[in-house]
């Protein structure tokens, strides 16, 4: 003998199965805020040093140019990991002289070959932006974007 679906049997199964998989949403939104907030990400080194060099981040555009964190244009370097590839990571102040080095070292007027502009930095600004680079090279990526070289 063969069943028939009724209408009433029909909206059961739609409305069940919507109910389910809203419930299902909710759960994997709450698990990936709790894992943004509390497992990769470094709330505890977010200091004020951190948002200001996150603020000259976005005010000089530099993601026009660079990607940081897979995000960006791919014109220049991806800068999420840069002090880990640099091997500065670990101390500030070295991290410090390494971007100052690398940004003063920036050639100008060379034809025919990409350049970055003379952005002109205070040494409290090219801080800042160094904290920021150190801030975001501890968050936990999960190894994303793919990116070794320099």
């Amino acid at each position: 003998m063969r069943e028939v679906l009724t209408k009433s049997m029909a909206r059961n199964i739609f409305y069940g199965g919507s109910l389910f998989f809203i419930l299902i949403f909710i759960g994997l939104f709450a698990h990936s805020h709790y894992y943004i907030t509390h497992v990769s990400t470094d709330t505890a080194g977010l200091t004020p040093e951190v948002a200001a060099g996150k603020h000259l981040w976005e005010k000089k555009a530099c993601i026009n140019c660079h990607s940081i964190l897979g995000e960006g244009a791919y014109f220049a370097p991806e800068l999420g990991n840069v002090m880990k590839r640099w091997g500065v990571q670990d101390d500030p102040e070295t991290a410090f002289e390494a971007m100052k080095g690398w940004m003063e070292a920036q050639p100008t007027g060379v034809e025919g070959r990409r350049q970055m502009p003379q952005f002109h930095l205070t040494d409290q600004e090219i801080r800042e932006l160094t904290d920021f680079l150190l801030w975001t090279g501890r968050i936990n990526t999960q190894n994303w974007p793919p990116n070794d070289a320099g």
